[in-house]
């Protein structure tokens, strides 16, 4: 007979007798507590802390504020915790450090909660907090965060190529700095590089002209712009209060005025500042400053839209390069209900030129369909 009919049968005769019967039931232990919190300490996104009996989880960047359920929600309750510290390191990178022997992290490859990576730039350690598609490490804080680890092993050679490029970025520094011989220091040529991680189809697709051609295209229009990468942030200071659409179920939560235009393609708007940070892993609604102050992001930001967005045309500029739709239909899909169909044709003229000038450079022809 086995143990299940004997402890019902003994419930049962126990039960007869009037006697009270003890059901045993499976226990679940709290977790251990995580390190308790620090109001001095910084944590990115996905690192832990205990308070008042509980785990919780940074959402992004935060210092000085403590966790609750309420007020900024800049934290996660994870639950009830108990006992000491777990041994098994944490995203922040407490606890017993683990043996290295972990993969090296390659753009665009899908990683799920738990997964350790060696990111090959920097050769430090990341752990993912969240599931991601490959986001970049050192800017994606809240799907990674750093690890701590200690000697053996070594990180398995992956089978796609580190670089964010596969082939490399067709234009090369110093056509870049022939391109722009004036612009802005903020504007890098290593930034740019960095950002291409986000998007590894940009300016690889196709043959080595299209691929040339799209560059230029895009090179182009960030070009006009930004007055040649001289401006990083919007100029008309008067427009900042009325970019902050406060019907948005987010609201603005970084003030009314601070989703200005920034970056290479003048990134406006709290909604598109949530679109865009949705979609590259960084937390831009609350923290709309990074378009203007890390070079990678406000070039990923320009990037995104160049790679997913259509605007006022019909199709995203990549596809209308990759698509031999013309150069003429980037402008649409940027500016289009301002400047094309006869609205502008100076503006357009203006991005003409330098798709022109910029083609020359990476030598190859313009193709058709220039002007919309």
């Amino acid at each position: 007979m086995n143990k299940q009919k004997i402890a019902a049968l003994l419930a049962g005769a126990l039960a007869a007798t009037g006697l009270a019967v003890m059901v045993p039931t499976a226990s679940t232990a709290a977790s251990a507590c995580a390190a308790p919190y620090s109001a001095s300490q910084v944590y990115t996104g996905g690192a832990s802390a205990s308070y008042n009996g509980h785990n919780w989880n940074a959402k992004w960047w935060t210092q000085g504020e403590t966790p609750s359920t309420g007020g900024s929600g800049v934290w996660s309750d994870q639950g009830a915790c108990g006992g000491g510290g777990d041994p098994s390191p944490s995203p922040t990178g407490t606890g017993t450090p683990q043996s290295c022997d972990h993969p090296v992290w390659v753009a665009g490859t899908q990683y799920t909660t738990g997964a350790v990576v060696k990111y090959a730039p920097n050769g430090q350690y990341y752990i993912a907090t969240h599931d991601n598609p490959g986001y970049d490490p050192t800017i994606s804080t809240w799907y990674w965060s750093p690890y701590t680890c200690t000697g053996g092993g070594s990180s398995p050679t992956p089978t796609s190529p580190t670089t964010p490029n596969p082939g490399g970025f067709v234009v090369s520094e110093a056509q870049f700095n022939q391109m722009f011989p004036n612009r802005n220091p903020f504007y890098t040529y290593s930034g740019l590089v960095t950002a291409l991680s986000a998007y590894p189809a940009f300016a690889n697709s196709g043959s080595d002209t299209v691929k040339r051609q799209e560059a230029a295209a895009f090179l182009a229009n960030i070009n006009h712009e930004t007055g040649g990468l001289v401006y990083v942030v919007e100029q008309n200071t008067s427009n900042y209060p009325h970019y902050c659409d406060a019907s948005q179920p987010y609201g603005c939560p970084a003030g009314q005025a601070a989703y200005y235009g920034r970056g290479p393609i003048q990134l406006s708007w709290n909604f598109n500042y949530k679109a865009a940070g949705d979609a590259l892993g960084i937390d831009l609604l609350h923290n709309p400053n990074l378009v203007q102050t890390d070079a990678a992001v406000a070039w990923k930001t320009g990037i995104w839209y160049w790679m997913t967005q259509n605007g006022p045309g019909t199709m995203t500029p990549h596809n209308a390069m990759v698509n031999s739709a013309g150069f003429g239909e980037t402008i649409r899909s940027i500016n289009g209900s301002l400047e094309c169909n006869g609205g502008n044709p100076a503006q357009v003229q203006s991005r003409v030129n330098a798709y022109t000038t910029f083609t020359s450079i990476l030598g190859v022809p313009t193709g058709s369909n220039l002007s919309c």
